[in-house]
């Protein structure tokens, strides 16, 4: 059984707001709990949807966008409930980082949790096994956080059941974020919240929308006419939602879709976000500003394809992801 419990009924009728109480002893306060901030808006019969945001603490459009939807939504305006956890790994969200500052836990690869662990096991284990059960769909709002930044997108993985891979594409589309892509398989082995989601039986999608540690007017409208998008699709939101827009869709496969920092140093990117690329094409230079009268170190592409996503710090270690591709998706 979870530590964890809601201080409100996330079943009930109408609209409430409150917290997720994670039971904390620590020097300054012996029998305190960290609030993690929940909502719930329910109107009679309909499905049941969950909305996450703040997985990853540095990510900011889904919180935002969260936070902008749980204030316009009220229980008239859907038939179903929908759950809305903004900052699911709010300890990480408060602090700005991608990581727990408790306990250096990434959410996103802490699944399916640990009901005696630490507090970020903790977390992941209710989220689970406690929250998911009973959910229609489930949506993970990502973005680049402090290290990356995305061409706004929306993604899956590729799942072998075709009912479910069917439902997947629809809230893909109906999403229209500029790029949409399905990976060849979960990433994190099976340890983020879309394989926990799959695990509980509810379809889901999650996004990678901007980030490099900012939020935009553009990115933050891809965020939030794509949720009202979405809940619309699933037969939840009532009423008129944003207009549709086109979606490219794409895939990414293995390692070949990524560049790595060979070394460590000053990382000088050739090509932006949104250019097409060709295989052995230069991709970025790493400086060594320590001797700096040694050559850069040119890393390349190792396929074709769409530039997707982009390392932003400048200072690398070697290991540390600076872009990786996505395709065009064969059918």
């Amino acid at each position: 059984m979870s530590r964890l419990t809601p201080d409100i009924d996330l079943n009930a009728e109408g609209k409430a707001t409150g917290f997720v109480r994670v039971p904390h002893s620590v020097h300054r306060s012996a029998y305190g709990w960290i609030p993690i901030p929940i909502v719930r808006i329910k109107n009679g019969d309909g499905p049941n949807v969950l909305m996450q945001a703040g997985n990853h603490g540095d990510e900011w459009e889904g919180q935002i966008g969260l936070g902008n939807l749980i204030r316009a939504i009220e229980p008239r305006d859907i038939k179903g409930r929908l759950v809305i956890l903004p900052s699911a790994n709010f300890p990480a969200a408060m602090e700005g980082r991608r990581t727990s500052p408790i306990d250096e836990g990434n959410l996103n690869r802490s699944f399916p949790g640990d009901a005696d662990g630490t507090i970020t096991q903790q977390i992941a284990y209710w989220i689970e096994h406690a929250l998911l059960p009973g959910f229609d769909y489930a949506f993970d709002f990502h973005s680049g956080g402090s290290s990356l930044t995305y061409i706004p997108s929306a993604l899956a993985p590729r799942h072998q059941d075709a009912a479910r891979m069917e439902k997947v594409m629809g809230l893909l589309k109906a999403f229209g974020a500029p790029v949409s892509y399905i990976s060849a398989a979960p990433q994190g082995g099976g340890r983020t919240f879309t394989s926990a989601s799959y695990r509980q039986g509810v379809v889901g999608m999650g996004t990678e929308l901007g980030g490099g540690g900012l939020v935009t007017p553009g990115s933050l409208k891809v965020a939030e006419d794509g949720m009202r998008r979405v809940l619309s699709h699933v037969g939840l939101l009532q009423g008129p939602v944003p207009a549709p827009t086109k979606t490219r869709f794409t895939e990414i496969g293995g390692d070949d879709y990524y560049v790595y920092a060979t070394d460590g140093g000053l990382f000088e990117p050739l090509v932006e976000l949104g250019d097409e690329v060709k295989a052995e094409q230069p991709a970025g230079r790493i400086h060594f500003h320590h001797t700096p009268w040694r050559e850069p170190e040119v890393v390349t592409f190792k396929r074709a394809g769409l530039v997707l996503c982009k390392r932003v710090p400048a200072r690398c270690e070697r290991g540390d992801c600076l872009f990786h591709l996505a395709t065009d998706l064969v059918v």
